[in-house]
């Protein structure tokens, strides 16, 4: 999910609130499904949204990441200081996720274009660009293969080069497979060039020592996949944002624990006065009655803070995480929080988009669906967002995040049913497969702007089977 904040307001907030709808069968329930358990399989990774530029804005702008690029490297060959080391390696991070998220963007556009005259001009210009830029971040290696740049600084530099020739690689194969459905003799011969920009690749690697892709599954492949996404965790690493995690609403519970406290002496006293009162001092019945007032107490200040705290829950989040960049520069605050809700309880228009079929009300009369509610409030400073990066154009943040089912699927039935069919007046058995639906609906809102999504996940107790909008 992207968090574009506006360019005419200092501070934004993004409200995104999640509710899933999940089949009783699963035993997915307050009791068996604990806040703990929820934090546990949810993984969220917010991190800042890759500078938009084009392709031919890379490998031709006079004014492109080439620019930064050449000059960190002049600075750290001529003055190998702290600073313009630390310098040299945040560019070359910059400019390999910004080259990344351009080739990504540019297979798509290719492949999402019908016409054909457009289509052979943009192949044509994704092949020349990416040359180019290859030949532009090769040449660089004139500037830091010298006695002054250290050699840990330099194998940022061959890090940056074999990660760039493998995407290079990954992303035309995207494109050369992308292609196969159009049924076209120039495509052909568009083809056959985007295969020898792949040959180059490989020839270029083996001839600098990077490991290529065998025909056999072998250790060298083993080693390029690690490889592969070691490089990708530390270039895309240089986007990601910085948490300091706390729990919400701390002096609060602790000020309504007091107040729980207070209220049970308060009633606790009073009893005593009263039997003190009737039943005179230091008798046997009101050593019998202080007994019973302490445990009235005692269970009368749990029941206050179970009922103040669940009311203070509802108002507050789990938790509070500081956004901070560099390590140290706040850029705003996510809070976010975890619920079993009641279905009186979804708002009207939320069921409208659950819009659930006759056969799921015949399946959970009696039980119901269990209903999942997760929220998430996201405040971002757009000055200090702006100020965060300098030189490349930030245009707001980005939530990955990742759910683990596992825990859902524990009490599936068999995946595969037995079925049978008629067959030349015989009866024929074959297996049919046991899924479940889980819905999901999320509302998103920004000032006065909201919107809705559903989606369905189709799985069973071999994992998703698929994820599908709705």
């Amino acid at each position: 999910m992207g968090y574009e904040p506006s360019n005419d307001r200092k501070v934004n907030e993004f409200s995104v609130k999640t509710w899933l709808f999940v089949p009783s069968s699963l035993d997915i329930n307050p009791s068996t499904y604990k806040k703990e358990d929820f934090y546990n399989d949810f993984n969220s990774n917010i991190r800042l949204i890759t500078p938009p530029y084009l392709l031919r804005e890379i490998a031709l702008g006079d004014q492109s990441v080439f620019k930064y690029l050449e000059d960190s490297f002049q600075k750290v060959a001529n003055y190998s200081t702290p600073k313009n080391e630390a310098n040299y390696e945040y560019h070359i991070r910059m400019f390999h996720t910004i080259l990344r998220s351009a080739l990504r963007r540019e297979i798509q556009h290719i492949l999402r274009n019908e016409q054909a005259e457009d289509r052979q001009y943009l192949i044509k210009d994704y092949l020349n660009n990416v040359r180019k830029i290859g030949e532009r971040y090769r040449e660089l290696r004139r500037i830091v293969n010298v006695p002054t740049v250290r050699k840990e600084m330099f194998d940022y530099f061959l890090f940056g080069d074999e990660f760039m020739s493998n995407q290079f690689d990954e992303h035309s194969y995207y494109l050369h497979r992308g292609l196969r459905k159009v049924n076209d003799p120039e495509i052909d011969k568009r083809r056959e060039e985007i295969l020898n920009l792949v040959r180059d690749e490989v020839a270029y690697k083996k001839s600098k020592n990077y490991l290529v892709v065998e025909e056999k599954p072998t250790d060298k492949n083993r080693w390029f996949v690690h490889r592969r996404g070691a490089f990708k965790k530390y270039f895309e690493g240089q986007l990601l944002l910085s948490f300091r995690k706390k729990k919400e609403g701390v002096f609060m519970i602790q000020f309504l624990y007091s107040i729980a406290a207070g209220l049970a002496m308060i009633i606790g006293a009073a009893l005593t006065f009263v039997f003190q009162k009737s039943l005179g001092s230091f008798t046997i019945p009101l050593f019998g009655a202080l007994v019973i007032i302490y445990m009235l107490k005692d269970r009368i200040k749990d029941l206050s803070r179970h009922y103040l705290v669940g009311k203070i829950n509802k108002r507050f989040f789990d938790h509070k995480s500081i956004i901070r960049v560099k390590g140290d520069e706040k850029i705003g605050w996510c809070k976010e929080s975890f619920d079993f809700v009641r279905e009186d309880s979804v708002p009207l228009r939320v069921m409208k988009h659950r819009n659930r079929s006759r056969i799921v009300d015949v399946e959970s009369r009696g039980v119901g669906e269990k209903i999942i509610f997760y929220r998430k409030l996201l405040r971002l400073d757009q000055k200090a967002l702006d100020n965060s990066y300098g030189n490349y154009n930030i245009t707001g943040v980005v939530d990955i995040i990742r759910f683990n089912v596992s825990r859902f699927i524990q009490k599936m039935d068999n995946p595969e049913i037995p079925l049978y069919y008629l067959k030349d007046d015989q009866f024929e058995k074959t297996a049919g497969e046991k899924v479940y639906f889980m819905n999901m609906v999320i509302r998103f809102k920004l000032d006065d702007q909201t919107s809705y999504r559903r989606y369905r996940i189709i799985f069973n107790r071999r994992g998703i089977k698929k994820v599908e909008k709705v």
